[in-house]
């Protein structure tokens, strides 16, 4: 069954009113997974590639046909103008369109879609937004390319550096410049950050949840409470090699033995400091990784996270405080030290509540829920005033074939959507 027939098995049409038609959805999403697409069922569309390219030249081919005036920047990222009634600062709404290897479908093109199903909304009821409106598309949000996500915003606000993109190749060894060629763009161009010449009052980003909460709560849509700004924390426990059958255990001094008592310290931790931090470790080397023998060192990476900066820093410190702590009690060595520290994004309360009441006007009750995971509203936001909001995701799957949400929970994030930017816009 195409992912066209599967949307619409189930579908309400009775959503379909106020200019909004879930059939021109659906045959969207469908029409985008067709590219980079896998018999898994699943899409492979990496950032700056062939299929990236593929797909934004399809949704500005919608984005013509809706009317909008459409510019492409150096980092490629696209957007499409509706001009307003008045030339005030810019409502903008987007997301991105590539994937992760084997991802789903819905993962960034629910968003981007979503921000023009708006714009087909208000041509098909005549309505002419106070403010221009832009739909964007952002590049290379997963990363997978380079193994460096959020290139394209933060392109677009200038927060990279010839230094960082000298670090970037992809797995054909091919460097970043090379890449970018393919969009008839060079690193001036792409360094050149085109948020200069915007004037952006707001930007609203509607993504899939990518968790259960909505599902549990039996909710189409919820009001996004902050993103949560990763620390990735490297610790290596090292110790004294030996012989498995040789050393008593009376003798010992094992780095693995320290690294298994802080994975399992750690678990306790994020709730000490705030209901929504949380703490992961999902990566971890031992060496020289033998059967037979005791482990010299092991190196592990904690992944730390919180909505809120103060406790997600309190984190990092009892986690650190823990990891030294079983060394001294273990009589070995620990290091550790931070290679990434990202400032989480809290969502300004005044906008969720915007969110909530338009949510309950449709009979949805608000569900606040944080984001764990990075969105280019988070590097939006740090200069601009950003919302989000999360559409239902089956089982909470995503980067994954079985990604899905239906298209009466599609459809209804369009309607808060687009009944939110206009109380946006009217009440400037």
């Amino acid at each position: 069954m195409t992912l066209y027939k599967k949307l619409l098995t189930d579908y309400n049409t009775e959503l379909n009113h106020s200019g909004m038609n879930g059939e021109r959805l659906a045959t969207r999403l469908y029409e985008l997974s067709k590219i980079g697409s896998l018999e898994s069922g699943g899409i492979t569309r990496l950032g700056y590639s062939t299929e990236e390219k593929q797909a934004k030249e399809l949704v500005i081919g919608w984005m013509k046909e809706a009317g909008l005036e459409v510019t492409m920047d150096g980092a490629g990222n696209v957007f499409g103008r509706l001009e307003g009634k008045e030339n005030g600062p810019t409502i903008m709404s987007g997301s991105h369109l590539d994937s992760v290897p084997n991802g789903g479908n819905f993962d960034g093109p629910l968003g981007v879609l979503a921000a023009l199903e708006v714009v087909e909304a208000w041509k098909a009821t005549g309505y002419t937004p106070p403010v221009p409106y832009e739909v964007a598309i952002f590049s290379d949000e997963e990363g997978s390319r380079f193994n460096s996500g959020l290139t394209g915003s933060e392109a677009f606000m200038g927060k990279l550096t010839n230094e960082y993109l000298d670090q970037l190749f992809d797995e054909e060894g091919k460097s970043f410049d090379e890449v970018i060629k393919t969009y008839d763009s060079n690193r001036e161009k792409f360094l050149t950050p085109s948020s200069k010449n915007k004037d952006i009052q707001l930007f609203a980003e509607v993504h899939i949840e990518q968790g259960k909460v909505l599902e549990k709560q039996e909710q189409p849509v919820g009001v996004v409470t902050g993103i949560a700004g990763p620390a990735w924390m490297e610790v290596t426990f090292e110790g004294k090699a030996g012989h498995a059958g040789n050393t008593p255990m009376d003798d010992r001094k094992d780095p693995v033995i320290a690294a298994g008592m802080f994975v399992s310290e750690i678990e306790p931790l994020p709730r000490k400091v705030s209901d929504s931090a949380v703490a992961t470790v999902g990566k971890l080397n031992v060496h020289p990784n033998g059967s037979n023998v005791i482990a010299q060192k092991v190196e592990l990476m904690v992944d730390i996270r919180d909505i809120k900066e103060e406790p997600r820093d309190k984190l990092i410190d009892l986690i650190s405080e823990k990891a030294e702590s079983i060394a001294k009690q273990r009589g070995i060595e620990v290091t550790w030290n931070l290679n990434t520290k990202v400032k989480p994004l809290p969502i300004q309360e005044e906008l969720q509540e915007k969110i909530a009441v338009v949510m309950k006007e449709l009979n949805i009750t608000p569900t606040y829920i944080p984001s764990g995971a990075g969105h280019d509203s988070m590097i939006l936001g740090e200069r601009i005033p950003v919302a989000m909001l999360f559409a239902r995701s089956k089982a909470g799957i995503s980067h994954n074939p079985e990604e899905w949400t239906s298209l009466d929970d599609c459809v209804m994030s369009v309607h808060v959507l687009k009944r939110f930017l206009e109380r946006v816009m009217e009440e400037r």
